[in-house]
């Protein structure tokens, strides 16, 4: 098969018709879908390809007993659309409103039924361009010195129809199961094809082999009517409320735990697969033995002639026999439609499941082949959600902004303002952007400070693991230092044998922010960007390399930074510790008073008041400000000249010590504290 699909490519690239897009996405699921609309919404040329008949095939199947594990949080107590998207899992980003996924479901864990019901939705109304029934089998290169990246993409479907891309979007996840092939593994059933109906497990015995969702959410289907469920895999057990990652066993399917540690006949072990066999007798019961039990032996010799654990150790563990034994050990990317040319190989270690790509997602292998959605985990994998909707549908428009620049010299999105604006910046993302509180770890916002600090342009959710390179992936320029906000958890807070409940786990006093366990923001302080090589010497478990400054902002019970000590006043004094001036508000009568007593005056007074701007006076204002002992009350002091000289000296006292900032109505600084 593989020399004919070669000899095939051959023969295409030598005389065959090619339709040319310039963007070819690969897989109409939650990933391809959304890279899909941004690329509508920039007026490209795109197609997506779908094999399926519809969008989100993978959820019309899976998972198996049709309940995601992707919350859909109804009710937040806020309006804000922004903040309420860090607790919907399942909405792709769009500008249509109808499009938010509690406007299809109630349910907290949603059926996999509307997850289909919504990507369609999603396809149609936005219209994007997606080709249905059309399974793309063959990818290769045709080397070209014209085309974006040096050459051109040649895919072929089934029906061995060709196109022809300048840029390659791989959307098609990972859906090929792990199989693990030992002595008598026929006879175990695969997690895709097993029955759902629990009669069909009532008085029976049970094996399942994985330790992941998959297994747990079997074994809770058929929890109420097996004698007893085994479950076996060559890791420990990982809680995602441990480990901080929504791959993780969640508490929704962990009812085995419950029965396990409860003496309750189920049970969980640990031990490689690969080491076991299965047997079956004459009953049809399967018995497991291990592997070098059977080296020299035939295995349809009868178990009678096989050695078995038990006939050695009389107490071992896996000593009775199964009915069934269920494989549930997750899936893997289908590299096969790929050609050797394009170079895509498999990650190593935990990650080999996945293709190799960079920290922007592109191949390690090619120039212009992107990996998108789940198949694009690798970057973040067991650190972060990347591998999940409420995850990629952020790195995707971070793909797309990247693309954008390079093919097209748009630059990354990003706002200017002038340096008084940089404490309520910060204060006002890190409260509400959903993409750095779901990608936390890998996606940050980058502030670039223009020459002398008087003013910082605000980019967005950038990809921190491409930091050294931002001026060239973004098309902005970093010559006078920058800050990187990215949200984080405690160094030692995560981990499977970590005690999350401990007495005295979270920090609540702004001294010991560097302390916070919980997710939090961090913001780093470079005065130049940093190079690949100090990327590479990072610490470990670091996002970023050692920075000039760091500020933790104290984890909070309520995820809301908005406390005026607490928060915003310890940030306010490290971003000046770092500029070197001063970025409070002040009221005119103060900075009208600095314009005679300074040499030099806050850029509040230099950008507001100098310029006839800022906030107009009012006796209301006034008589507030009076009252809260902002400004002093002139109403009754006679300034004419008549009064007597000691009435006179002291009102100018008065007006020489009471220089008080501004209180601002968004409580974002404490007028207290000169």
């Amino acid at each position: 098969l593989g020399l004919a699909l070669y000899a095939g490519s051959l023969y295409a690239a030598s005389g065959a018709t090619f339709l040319y897009h310039d963007y070819c996405v690969i897989g109409a699921g939650p990933a391809g879908l959304q890279a899909a609309y941004f690329l509508q919404q920039a007026s490209r040329n795109y197609v997506v390809f779908e094999r399926s008949h519809a969008p989100g095939s993978f959820f019309a199947l899976y998972p198996r007993h049709r309940k995601l594990i992707s919350i859909n949080k109804q009710y937040t107590g806020k309006s804000n659309s922004e903040f309420n998207l860090r607790h919907d899992w399942n909405s792709l980003l769009s500008h249509d409103r109808r499009l938010l996924f509690r406007h299809y479901s109630h349910d907290f864990f949603p059926d996999a039924d509307t997850m289909v019901h919504y990507l369609e939705d999603f396809a149609s109304l936005l219209k994007l361009r997606v080709q249905y029934n059309t399974a793309i089998i063959h990818v290769t290169l045709e080397k070209n010195e014209q085309a974006w990246n040096g050459h051109y993409f040649l895919l072929t479907d089934q029906d061995r129809k060709n196109y022809k891309c300048s840029s390659l979007l791989v959307a098609t996840g990972t859906w090929v199961p792990n199989v693990v092939n030992f002595p008598g593994s026929e006879y175990v059933e695969g997690y895709e094809t097993v029955s759902i109906n629990p009669k069909d497990f009532a008085g029976q015995t049970v094996l399942i082999l994985g330790r992941g969702n998959s297994a747990f959410e079997t074994a809770e289907n058929i929890l109420g009517v097996t004698n007893f469920i085994h479950m076996v895999s060559r890791s420990r057990v990982r809680l995602s409320w441990a480990t901080h990652y929504v791959g993780d066993l969640r508490a929704i399917n962990n009812g085995l735990l419950d029965t396990y540690q409860l003496k309750s006949l189920d049970g969980l072990l640990e031990g490689d697969l690969e080491d076991l066999a299965i047997v079956k007798d004459k009953k049809g019961k399967l018995h497991i033995t291990l592997r070098f039990y059977l080296e020299n032996r035939n295995i349809s010799a009868g178990i009678d002639s096989i050695t078995l654990p038990q006939d050695e150790l009389d107490n071992f563990a896996t000593r009775a026999p199964y009915d069934r034994v269920i494989r549930c050990l997750g899936w893997k990317f289908d590299f096969s439609i790929y050609n050797r040319s394009l170079r895509m190989m498999p990650g190593k270690g935990n990650i080999k499941k996945y293709p190799q790509i960079k920290p922007s997602y592109e191949s390690r292998g090619t120039r212009g082949l992107f990996v998108l959605g789940t198949a694009s985990h690798s970057v973040d994998f067991r650190k972060s959600a990347g591998g999940f909707i409420h995850g990629f549908r952020y790195t995707t428009r971070a793909v797309h902004r990247l693309l954008e620049n390079r093919h097209h010299g748009v630059p990354w999105p990003s706002t200017v303002y002038p340096i008084t604006q940089l404490t309520n910046s910060i204060i006002k993302r890190v409260n509400e952007a959903s993409g750095l509180y779901q990608m936390f770890s890998v996606l940050a916002d980058i502030i670039l400070l223009r020459e002398n600090a008087t003013a910082f342009e605000y980019l967005e959710e950038y990809p921190v693991g491409v930091l050294a390179e931002l001026e060239m992936q973004t098309g902005r320029k970093a010559p006078n230092g920058l800050f990187v906000i990215i949200m984080e958890y405690g160094r030692n807070f995560s981990g499977a044998d970590k005690d999350v409940f401990y007495y005295n786990r979270a920090v609540g006093e702004a001294q010991h922010a560097w302390q916070s366990n919980f997710l939090h923001p961090v913001i780093y302080y470079y005065k130049r960007l940093p190079t690949e090589h100090e990327m590479g010497l990072r610490p470990p478990d670091w996002p970023l390399p050692r920075p000039d400054a760091i500020h933790h902002i104290v984890e909070d019970f309520l995820t809301d930074w908005t406390a005026p000590n607490a928060h915003i006043l310890p940030l306010r004094r490290f971003l000046e510790n770092c500029l070197g001036t001063d970025l409070r508000n002040f009221f005119a009568e103060s900075c009208f008073l600095f314009a005679f007593t300074r040499q030099k005056l806050p850029p509040f007074c230099q950008q507001g008041y100098l310029r006839m701007q800022g906030l107009v006076g009012s006796q209301e204002l006034r008589h507030h400000a009076v009252q809260a002992g902002l400004l002093q009350d002139y109403t009754h002091t006679d300034f004419s000249g008549d009064g007597p000289p000691e009435s006179r000296d002291g009102s100018q006292d008065q007006l020489r010590d009471r220089v008080i900032p501004v209180r601002p109505l968004q409580h974002l600084v404490n007028a207290k504290d000169e």
